[in-house]
């Protein structure tokens, strides 16, 4: 019996005998295209191209598997694509912080965010369009200043902060991630 691993490669070898091209030059063909949506690279592949939509929606997953590699083989590839990489700097610091409070922390790459975990959550981080939310459940602290409610942002958590920049991380913010380790022992 052919397993599927088996059968998609026998796709793709179809795929460079019928249309005489290999996967890589396709692939580096769509990463030139600056297509960066399934949908587009698909329509692009049959009308340019003229392949089948089997062969082009084949073509477009692989393409976009290379592009963008899976949260599990990298948590980081998932939650900052090239257009968030300047985000990059601000997320290894808040996660120096969290390696600094202990061994105990399960870190749980989640679909978007990066869950913290002790016994229980306690925090989340997660790359936004020009900042990275970090949300923390601190029971019985006031939302106040930059120590925003996550009433509206999301309900596991108490409060959320909005980091723009590495020089937000300072020692008020530390302690609040701190203070949520701690209140997840």
């Amino acid at each position: 019996m052919v397993t599927v691993a088996e059968g998609l490669q026998a796709q793709l070898r179809n795929i460079e005998t019928t249309y005489g091209r290999s996967i890589p030059d396709w692939v580096g063909l769509i990463r030139h295209s600056a297509k960066r949506r399934h949908g587009e690279i698909v329509a692009m592949l049959k009308t340019d191209y003229g392949l089948t939509h089997g062969a082009a929606n084949r073509l477009a997953l692989v393409a976009l598997d290379s592009l963008h590699p899976k949260a599990d083989d990298d948590p980081l590839a998932g939650l900052n694509p090239p257009a968030r990489e300047s985000l990059l700097p601000i997320h290894g610091k808040l996660m120096a912080l969290v390696h600094g409070l202990g061994t105990d922390i399960e870190i749980a790459p989640k679909k978007g965010y990066l869950s913290l975990r002790r016994r229980k959550q306690f925090a989340m981080i997660k790359p936004a369009a020009k900042h990275v939310d970090l949300g923390l459940i601190l029971p019985g602290r006031a939302a106040a200043g930059r120590l925003e409610s996550a009433a509206t942002f999301n309900a596991l958590f108490t409060h959320r902060v909005k980091v723009h920049s590495v020089g937000e991380i300072d020692d008020e913010l530390s302690g609040w991630i701190d203070e949520a380790y701690r209140a997840a022992g």
